[in-house]
């Protein structure tokens, strides 16, 4: 690859999160400014939709940040942006609901979610591998020396970040779909909230989808080096 084709993929790496981002920031933007026809905040439909599913040992904790939601399947917990807790909007109530699939998905003992959880270590050794192998890559297309061995082994480790990447996505689908069919079911959003609600849980999982691009992206071209390297 030349120096001008690798630039041009360094700029796909770095615009493609940019662009997913910038969906979920507008979104949540627009969303965040509208009331849900229920009048319930985040830290209300996620202990609505808990208690529903029997979840009462399911504690829900104010954290700060702006969309720093999650869940925290050691402490059991779904954790709320301080909008999102308080708020009544749709995006709240879109993003209260989709942390609360994760803690449905914890009590199913959904799969993915189970080996994901197992895949954290190897993919935190991984990642923080990632610039280094960056690094390697760039110099290998500049100066066209490394060691095949040493590059192989930073792929095998890589490997480990992407699988984890690619394994997110149907956690976070099914998270999703599981927000929608709860709010929906418990009467927390009306028939024609249904769309708006759809566009902040797709413009957050679109940014899931990038990151797996990108990962997947990064993989290949270190395998396509490492085979040239090796001819």
């Amino acid at each position: 690859m030349s120096l001008g084709g690798y630039l041009i993929y360094l700029a796909l790496l770095l615009i493609i999160p940019m662009i997913a981002q910038g969906k979920v920031k507008s979104a949540y933007n627009k969303y965040s400014q509208i009331r849900n026809s229920s009048g319930m905040t985040g830290a209300e439909v996620a202990r609505k939709i808990l208690n529903d599913n029997g979840l009462h040992d399911v504690a829900i904790e104010e954290t700060k940040g702006e969309l720093s939601d999650h869940y925290d399947p050691k402490a059991k917990t779904v954790r709320l942006s301080t909008n999102n807790y308080h708020k009544p909007s749709v995006a709240a109530a879109a993003i209260a609901a989709h942390e609360v699939g994760h803690a449905i998905q914890d009590a199913e003992e959904y799969a993915f979610l189970k080996f994901r959880s197992a895949l954290v270590p190897a993919a935190q050794l991984g990642t923080s591998l990632g610039q280094w192998l960056i690094m390697i890559g760039l110099l290998i297309t500049l100066f066209g020396s490394a060691s095949p061995t040493i590059l192989l082994a930073g792929i095998v480790m890589f490997s480990a970040a992407v699988l984890f990447q690619i394994v997110t996505l149907p956690v976070e689908f099914n998270a999703s779909n599981q927000a929608m069919a709860q709010m929906v079911s418990s009467g927390i959003i009306r028939n024609d909230e249904e769309r708006e609600t759809k566009k902040v849980l797709n413009a957050a999982a679109m940014t899931y989808v990038a990151a797996a691009l990108v990962a997947v992206m990064e993989l290949a071209r270190l395998i396509l080096i490492y085979l040239a390297q090796r001819d």
